[in-house]
């Protein structure tokens, strides 16, 4: 078990002032300026995309290094954003669902604290969007006028500009005219070749080129200013392409993200051994490593805590075996995967299996790309590779990233890979264990164990969360092999694990599991209930179908359970379809927001609303 597994209070002040006589960054401090921008994946003209038109990014690469494989560790901005804030893989402090909101304890930071704690001035121009509240005075400036010619004079910088060019909500804003020829775009072998989807890449690949031009912009004032020698300049995307099965998916196609390093010559002591100008590195790199190097850039020693490494500067670390992403809640939908890569293969661990990767994630389905591609599928005219996104998941999937890049030919049943396969799995438990992954908890349960404390303290409390076991009944799970006894487990996760395996096992699991299920409509535990109420709902008869619709209006309702419940209930619903339909006028009287979940979360109830109650 990690050393930092039960930290107490004291142990964290303890850490924190041990950590102080190390904040003081090295005479002659590097300055380091992050260019990011949002929703790309490594289609630049550095890496080797001829469609691509990125004039700016190439002289950077041609000027530092590049990095083949980098991952973003969570397929979505705030998860995304939260583990490169923290250096904690968010699913270990309990946020890991879209715009979720908790703390970390008292005594861990986020990183920019600790090089203002060193004289650094810190800028972020001007994104937030985390899943943590934060820790301290986090930013000297933190808005759209921030930058570092605002600082004091000499004073050495951390500088974030992020652009929005490239965000999803522009990939699919009309009119525009086309830059790119979308006869010329390549379409992923899990896409349908259609116009559609031709002018959404090609829309893509022209936002890409504005953004390029702004990343210039940048990097002209950072010449302009007499600092291009003494500062260390990173570019990076926070997750991949704004398109459906990249965004929200923690495949590879999802998860991998450009990252381009600049190291000036007075710096290059900080470099890694591979470092030259225009060369690439095949180290294996992510979010979750940025927070550990940018301190070690500064000469500061990432606090024990931290869940990466140091990948450059005076406190490199070894390179990791694996990469490790997540998949929680995306916006209104709930869903929990996890994924293992190392440099040739990508592994997929899918706990609800019931469940397609194309859910109805409402905003998603604004780019033509998922309309048109939902509608063949419906029609019947897609390739198995490209109706794989709009069934339910396998419980694991296993991918050659130098055979099939795409991710599309499924070797978990291989023979040929069975060592592989189990190599990787393995890792995945391992890792999960390693940080105390929270998400194996349904997200109510993640805040109801948690009052008085942090998520991140409570999933180190092997009295409040028995990780092993819950995840033990996780994996028998989805993989329909759940023990009878896990029914009446005394920890509620374990039995909210065996109700589900139940519903995913669906008309073979209620015949097997039915009293058992109906039992559970009167479980304490809302996540239970609404877990029994979807199996009950969906293969039971009339009297099942009754006591399911009973169960979920009450806890559809946000004031009675709260809204991460009235969330999952409204799931439980849409996914009853016709048999919900007698309580349509019922549902429709319900408020459609719950005041006390985060503001930013308010809204996805409404969502579910809007999209449930039309078809019943």
């Amino acid at each position: 078990m990690p050393a930092d597994t039960h930290l107490s209070r004291r142990d964290f002040t303890a850490a924190a002032l041990s950590l102080s006589s190390a904040r003081q960054p090295a005479g002659n401090a590097p300055n380091i300026l992050w260019i990011t921008t949002e929703d790309i994946g490594p289609q630049l003209g550095c890496y080797g995309d001829r469609y691509a038109v990125t004039p700016n990014l190439d002289k950077l690469a041609s000027d530092g290094l590049l990095y083949r494989h980098a991952w973003s560790n969570a397929p979505v901005c705030a998860p995304a954003r939260t583990t490169i804030i923290s250096g904690l893989y968010a699913p270990s402090a309990g946020a890991e669902h879209m715009r979720s909101y908790t703390s970390l304890p008292e005594g861990l930071q986020m990183f920019p604290c600790y090089l203002r704690e060193a004289g650094y001035y810190t800028t972020n121009n001007a994104k937030e969007d985390y899943n943590l509240a934060h820790t301290g005075r986090v930013w000297d400036d933190s808005s759209n006028r921030a930058h570092w010619r605002n600082r004091a004079a000499g004073q050495p910088f951390f500088a974030v500009f992020n652009f929005q060019t490239t965000h999803e909500s522009n990939v699919r804003r009309r009119p525009h005219t086309l830059v790119h020829d979308p006869a010329r775009a390549r379409i992923p072998a899990y896409h349908p070749d259609t116009p559609e989807v031709r002018h959404d890449w090609a829309q893509y690949y022209d936002n890409i080129t504005a953004m390029d031009r702004q990343a210039g912009g940048v990097l002209k004032q950072l010449e302009d200013d007499g600092l291009l020698d003494s500062t260390i300049v990173f570019f990076y995307g926070d997750h991949g392409p704004g398109i459906a099965r990249c965004k929200r998916f923690p495949y590879n196609s999802g998860l991998q993200v450009p990252l381009i390093v600049r190291i000036p010559e007075k710096f290059r002591h900080l470099a890694p051994k591979e470092y030259r100008p225009g060369g690439a590195s095949e180290q294996l790199v992510s979010f979750v490593d940025l927070a550990p190097t940018i301190l070690s850039l500064a000469g500061i020693k990432a606090p024990a805590h931290m869940q990466g490494r140091a990948f450059l500067g005076r406190y490199p670390a070894p390179e990791p075996e694996f990469l490790h992403g997540f998949r929680g809640r995306m916006d209104e939908r709930y869903d929990m995967v996890r994924s293992v890569r190392d440099r040739r293969y990508v592994y997929l661990r899918n706990f609800m299996t019931h469940l397609p990767a194309g859910q109805h994630v409402s905003y998603m389905f604004e780019t033509p790309t998922t309309q048109v591609w939902k509608r063949l599928f419906d029609e019947g005219k897609l390739t198995p590779a490209q109706r794989h996104f709009w069934e339910p998941k396998p419980p694991e999937e296993l991918y050659d990233l130098q055979s099939d890049p795409d991710e599309v030919n499924n070797l978990a049943a291989s023979p040929a890979h069975r060592a592989t396969l189990e190599r990787m799995r393995r890792a995945q438990r391992d890792h999960a264990l390693r940080i105390r992954d929270a998400g194996y908890l349904p997200e109510a349960e993640i805040h109801a164990r948690s009052q008085g404390s942090t998520p991140y303290q409570m999933s180190r409390d092997e009295s409040r969360y028995p990780l092993r076991k819950i995840m033990e009944a996780a994996e028998a799970a989805s993989l329909g092999k759940t023990d009878p006894k896990s029914f009446s487990d005394a920890d509620s996760a374990v039995r909210h694990w065996a109700v589900m395996g139940a519903l995913m096992r669906g008309a073979e699991g209620l015949k097997k599991d039915h009293a058992r299920l109906v039992k559970a409509l009167d479980d304490p535990s809302p996540s239970v209930r609404v877990a029994a109420a979807e199996a009950l709902g969906r293969y039971g008869n009339e009297q099942d179908a009754a006591l399911a619709r009973q169960t979920l209006l009450e806890l559809a309702d946000v004031r009675k359970h709260g809204g991460y419940a009235a969330i999952a209930a409204w799931n439980a619903i849409d996914y009853l379809g016709p048999k919900a339909a007698p309580m349509k006028a019922a549902l429709a009287a319900l408020p459609a927001e719950d005041p006390n979940l985060p503001e930013r979360a308010r809204g996805y109830v409404a969502r579910l609303i809007k999209t449930v109650l039309p078809y019943l």
